[in-house]
């Protein structure tokens, strides 16, 4: 190294600190922005969903517990409401119902990866929901909506292997739709009175 490299190098120092400096203070600007935001959100309506306050004092497994979830026809509904009735009740017993939830799904599925000879390499499951919660008492239909959910799957030369990778892509597809019935009941309670 000659003499003009290393007093380049102790001339470029005190840039690298002023930049690392600048880049300190920039940090500490948006932690203190970020600071006062989150200070300022107060009692603004923002809770936790699942909190123990935020579904009008009620603790949320408590209120989920008591929407009754209607039978699904087929194997993959027959899924989608044990996986509904174990996230909303924790596997314990549901309280009496004041709501009911009624599902009614379509099926299908899409072959994808085609290759020359025409076969399908790949195939995606196509699972829809439509869904409409029921108010017990007056049998009034306060929320209804559609969820969809797609799962992929690959396609083999042995049947059995083919049986299997489908039904674990409805599995997987199921589980979806599941958990975001459950969310968006979650989400419809938790709204005031």
């Amino acid at each position: 190294m000659s003499w003009a490299d290393a007093r380049e190098r102790r001339a470029a120092r005190p840039a690298d600190a002023a930049r690392s400096r600048i880049r300190g203070f920039c940090t500490f600007a948006v932690a203190l922005a970020a600071a006062s935001l989150i200070a300022g959100c107060g009692d603004t309506g923002f809770r936790p969903l699942y909190g123990t306050a935020s579904l009008g004092g009620a603790n949320a497994s408590e209120t989920l517990s008591q929407v009754e979830i209607a039978p699904i026809p087929g194997r993959v509904g027959q899924q989608i409401r044990n996986e509904v009735i174990f996230q909303t009740t924790g596997g314990g017993h549901a309280a009496p119902a004041t709501f009911r939830l009624e599902v009614a799904i379509r099926e299908s599925v899409t072959s994808t990866l085609v290759k020359i000879s025409g076969d399908a390499s790949g195939s995606v499951y196509n699972l829809d929901a439509d869904f409409r919660l029921i108010r017990m008492s007056d049998k009034k239909v306060v929320m209804q909506g559609k969820s969809v959910s797609r799962a992929g799957f690959e396609r083999f030369t042995s049947v059995f292997s083919n049986v299997r990778a489908r039904r674990d892509a409805e599995d997987r597809a199921a589980t979806t739709i599941a958990r975001d019935l459950k969310t968006r009941v979650a989400a419809y309670l938790a709204q005031p009175v």
